[in-house]
């Protein structure tokens, strides 16, 4: 298939995005930047326009359907299409519309919520060690080899910082950083408020925790840039084209879709994280949804370097975080908060530019171009849900992401493939990572996050020392 790698603007096109609204996500754009019913948001405007893909018009066979074009779906079709296997990805939107393409972009190591402390506490040694360099040393390297085999241009920038809001904080993230020590990965050094100083200009924090192996990305290039992959080994890619069944039968798993049947020989996997849920036979209910909120500034008054000297992204530990990094042209990309009910663009506008202020008050004249929501998926146990079913035919489904995982995702993907192939393990691990069903949890979502956090926001308000973050 004749398609191009994604490719950078010099700044941004304010423009009509390419995909379709979907469920409560919304873009929102400074309305002295043009009028659209829909408009792109940061990542689709720093882009040129890309590829559409077709959608299924007809009945087909492959050996493996991906269901899903987003990180997840797009890394696993690739690692199989390295294999030389036949396989069909069908995305219900565009690539990289949902999640993948809508997140703050930040590289941060972990499965999902679960850090080395985490793994320590609930695995072996060994089984811990293992778990933690997947999804931390193995999962940034494999996303640079990536790119290299490719020749993709991602945006990504090494170095990361986790910035503590009270004195307390700093003793969490002194275990954590031993904690992944012990696991043999030393890439983290505890700083104190001046040094961390030097990495972002905000009178905000205490000290904080300066990671190396982290680092950060534009989401929506890789993506793309996982997808040109898969159709450069000759992957097919069906877009607007949503699954409404999944059936296993003597001969092989039938995909129906809005356009047409597919027959998957061998298996299926579903990388659609938060909506998964209505296609799995059991177990459905381990996940609630909650709504995600990024903004990206105007180009600022003042040099971005006098922000943020070393260009490192950073998130601090407050019970709802706020995260940030500098994107082109001297613009602040800024999120944060976690709600069970979807925010108005007015409130979100109003509650990002006023984080923004109280970060760096030093902004006497900030104003947002660009504001989106997006929606992800918690789990009870914090770790990502990681599925192998089926009968004759395998189908693997992950979902639970927690508003963490980036890199992780790409990695899970090709560990999806090689337990296809018989070539690794990996994925059986993260199987054995039991979740339990949360009864109602997805209609009492909207009444069930907010006491939840009120619960442990009054907690941090008890023991501010305790580093607790939503």
């Amino acid at each position: 298939m004749n398609i191009n790698k994604p490719v950078f603007v010099e700044d941004v096109e304010f423009k009509l995005s390419r995909n379709q609204q979907s469920g409560k996500e919304w873009n929102w754009v400074n309305p002295k930047r043009g009028e659209f019913d829909f408009p792109a948001n940061y990542y689709e405007s720093s882009l040129e326009q890309w590829h559409q893909f077709d959608a299924l018009s007809a009945d087909i066979e492959c050996d493996v359907v991906v269901i899903g074009g987003g990180l997840l779906g797009a890394s696993t079709a690739l690692h199989l299409s390295e294999q030389g296997i036949d396989i069909v990805l069908v995305e219900k939107n565009r690539i990289g519309s949902a999640a993948s393409g809508r997140n703050g972009g930040q590289l941060t190591p972990g499965l999902a919520r679960w850090e080395a402390s985490e793994m320590i506490e609930r695995f072996s040694y060994e089984d811990a060690k293992k778990l933690w360099h997947f999804t931390s040393t193995e999962a940034m390297s494999l996303i640079d080899s990536i790119a290299d085999q490719y020749g993709l241009e991602m945006q990504r920038k090494r170095g990361h910082i986790t910035a503590a809001v009270h004195e307390g904080h700093l003793v969490g993230l002194t275990q954590g950083s031993d904690a992944r020590k012990f696991l043999g990965e030393a890439h983290t050094q505890v700083i104190g408020k001046h040094e961390l100083m030097g990495h972002v200009n905000s009178d905000n924090y205490c000290g904080g925790l300066l990671d190396t192996l982290g680092g950060h990305i534009h989401p929506l290039a890789l993506n793309r840039g996982l997808a040109y992959g898969f159709c450069k080994n000759g992957g097919k890619v069906y877009e607007q084209t949503e699954v409404i069944s999944v059936e296993e039968r003597e001969d092989g798993i039938y995909v129906t879709t809005n356009g047409g049947v597919i027959k998957a020989r061998k298996s299926v996997v579903m990388g659609v994280h938060h909506a998964s849920f209505k296609l799995l036979k059991e177990h459905n209910q381990t996940t609630i949804p909650f709504y995600t909120y990024v903004c990206t500034t105007a180009p600022l008054e003042v040099d971005l370097k006098d922000l943020l000297p070393t260009d490192a992204p950073v998130y601090d530990t407050q019970f709802q975080i706020d995260y940030y990094r500098g994107v082109s042209k001297n613009r602040l990309l800024f999120g944060g908060e976690g709600t069970g009910s979807c925010w108005s663009p007015e409130k979100t506008h109003q509650y990002l530019l006023g984080r923004i202020k109280h970060v760096f008050p030093q902004l006497q004249n900030v104003e947002l171009d660009f504001v989106w929501s997006g929606t992800t998926d918690l789990t009870m146990n914090g770790a990502a849900d990681s599925r192998k079913f089926g009968n004759k035919f395998p189908i693997y489904a992950v979902q639970g992401w927690s508003g963490h995982g980036v890199a992780q995702t790409v990695r899970i993907g090709k560990a999806i493939a090689d337990n296809f192939c018989g070539k690794a393990d990996d994925f059986n691990m993260l199987t054995s990572i039991q979740h339990k069903d949360i009864l109602f949890g997805r209609a009492l979502a909207p009444v069930v996050i907010p006491m939840a956090k009120s619960a442990y926001g009054l907690g941090a308000m008890i023991n501010p020392g305790k580093m607790v973050s939503f």
